[in-house]
């Protein structure tokens, strides 16, 4: 049985909401690599937990998800936001 990590949502990068950003994640860790398709060329491999994500509205729910299941998992923690506090006028200096 292959281990799963459980961690919160991060912020898109590319806008500057923080829409989902509450919830929590748990992602099998993956049991072999992907290698590419002879044909396509397409990275892929017999390993289909990887495609599987669940959504939690709660660390706590997540935990007992796993724990209930009998799935070993780590918790990876949410990286700290760190706030850049600057006024307008410091665009013109």
């Amino acid at each position: 049985m292959n281990s799963a990590r459980i961690y919160q949502r991060p912020k898109n990068a590319m806008q500057s909401g923080r829409f989902r950003t509450d919830q929590w994640v748990l992602e099998y860790d993956p049991i072999e690599p992907q290698r590419p398709d002879p044909l396509t060329g397409w990275p892929g491999s017999g390993d289909t937990r990887n495609q599987l994500r669940l959504n939690f509205p709660t660390l706590d729910a997540a935990r007992e998800y796993a724990e209930r299941e009998g799935i070993p998992f780590h918790v990876v923690p949410a990286p700290t936001r760190k706030l850049k506090l600057q006024a307008y006028a410091d665009n013109f200096r």
